[in-house]
C-alpha cells in the first residue's frame, strides 16, 4: 500500500472546490443570453483563465517549494496541451451539428461542466488505486502509450471537418429511447412537439460533447498521474485547463487549423509520460531503473510544443 503525499488539506479542497464552482456559476450567468462572442470577449476571458493559474503557481511555489511548482507547471502545461487538441473534436462536432453560433458557448460551457464532474472521478478513482496498487502506475503507463500510438495514426490521417452524427454512438442509442426535433429552439434543451416531450438537437449535441469528454479523461488524467502522484494537484491542473477552454475556443477556431501537426507533438508527449510512468514503477520494483527528473519532463515537453508549433507554421505557410 502506498502512502500519497498531497498539499491538499481539507480547508483547500474547500476553498478550491467552492472556487470552481463559483467560476462556472458566473459562466453559466454570461452566456445565459446567447450571443456570438466577439474575439475581444474571448481574448479577454482567455488572458483571465491563463493569468489565474500562473499566479496560482506563484502561490505553490513558494509556499510548497520548487519541486512542487515545477510539477504543478507541468502538469498544467500537459493538461492545457490536451485541451487544445480537444478542441479540434469539438470544433467537428459542434460544425457537424450545425450549431447556431450563439449558442456554441453555452454547450461549450455544458461539456466543460460535465467534464469536470468526470475528471474529479476519475481522479478520485486513480488516487485510490495508486494508494493501494502500485502497479496502477504501470496500467497508466501502458494507457498513454496505447493513447500515443492513437493519437500518433489519427494525425496521420487527413480527416474530413465534418461527420456524420446519426453514425455517433451516443446519438443512435439517445435517439433509440428520446426522439429528437429537427430544429433548435435557443436554449431550450427539450421541446414539446406534437404533443410529445423531445430532444432539441441542442441538447443531443450536448450529451455528445459529454460522451467525449470520457474519452478525454481516459487520456488526460493518466497524463498528469505521470507527473505527480498529488490528487489535489491533478485536479486543480485539470480545472484550470478546463475553465478557460469555452473562450479559448473562439480564439484558436481558427488558428487551429494551422496546427496541423500537433497530434504528432501531442503523441510524442503522451509516449514520453507512459515511459516515465512505466520506469517509475519499474524503480519501485527495481531501485537501479532509472527514474526520469521533472524538471526534465518540463523542458522536454515545451521543447516538443516548440517544435511542434513552428514546424506547423511554416508547413502551413508555404502550401497555400
Amino acid at each position: 500500500m502506498n502512502e500519497l503525499t498531497t498539499i491538499g488539506t481539507p480547508t483547500l479542497w474547500a476553498i478550491t472546490l467552492a472556487g470552481v464552482l463559483v467560476l462556472l456559476a458566473f459562466d453559466f450567468i454570461v452566456t445565459r443570453k446567447p450571443h456570438e462572442v466577439s474575439m475581444k470577449e474571448a481574448v479577454g476571458w482567455s488572458i483571465f483563465y491563463i493569468a489565474l493559474p500562473l499566479i496560482f503557481g506563484v502561490w505553490v511555489w513558494s509556499e510548497h517549494g520548487s519541486d512542487t511548482g515545477v510539477k504543478y507547471y507541468t502538469g498544467y502545461l500537459v493538461e492545457k496541451s490536451l485541451s487544445v487538441d480537444n478542441l479540434f473534436v469539438f470544433i467537428v462536432i459542434l460544425a457537424s451539428f450545425a450549431v447556431p453560433r450563439a449558442l456554441q458557448q453555452r454547450v461549450l460551457l455544458v461539456g466543460v461542466a460535465g467534464a469536470l464532474v468526470l475528471r474529479g472521478l476519475f481522479i478520485w478513482l486513480g488516487a485510490a488505486l495508486i494508494a493501494q496498487f502500485a502497479a496502477t502506475f504501470l496500467v497508466f503507463g501502458i494507457i498513454l502509450l496505447f493513447t500515443a500510438v492513437k493519437v500518433y495514426r489519427d494525425a496521420r490521417k487527413e480527416e474530413d471537418a465534418h461527420v456524420d452524427v446519426n453514425s455517433l454512438m451516443v446519438v443512435r442509442l439517445i435517439r433509440r429511447f428520446w426522439p429528437v426535433t429537427g430544429e433548435y429552439h435557443g436554449t431550450k434543451i427539450t421541446w414539446k412537439e406534437a404533443g410529445r416531450r423531445a430532444l432539441t438537437p441542442l441538447g443531443l449535441v450536448m450529451a455528445t460533447i459529454i460522451g467525449t469528454d470520457i474519452v478525454f479523461a481516459i487520456d488526460s488524467v493518466p497524463a498528469v498521474y505521470g507527473i505527480t502522484a498529488d490528487p489535489y494537484l491533478v485536479f486543480v491542473t485539470n480545472a484550470f485547463a478546463l475553465l478557460g477552454l469555452r473562450a479559448l475556443y473562439f480564439v484558436l477556431e481558427s488558428a487551429l487549423s494551422k496546427l496541423v501537426y500537433l497530434g504528432f507533438g501531442l503523441s510524442v508527449i503522451l509516449g514520453f509520460i507512459g515511459v516515465k510512468l512505466v520506469l517509475h514503477w519499474a524503480h519501485g520494483v527495481w531501485p537501479s531503473v532509472p527514474t526520469i527528473p521533472t524538471l526534465f519532463s518540463l523542458g522536454f515537453i515545451l521543447v516538443t510544443l516548440a517544435v511542434t508549433t513552428v514546424v506547423s507554421l511554416r508547413s502551413t505557410r508555404r502550401v497555400p
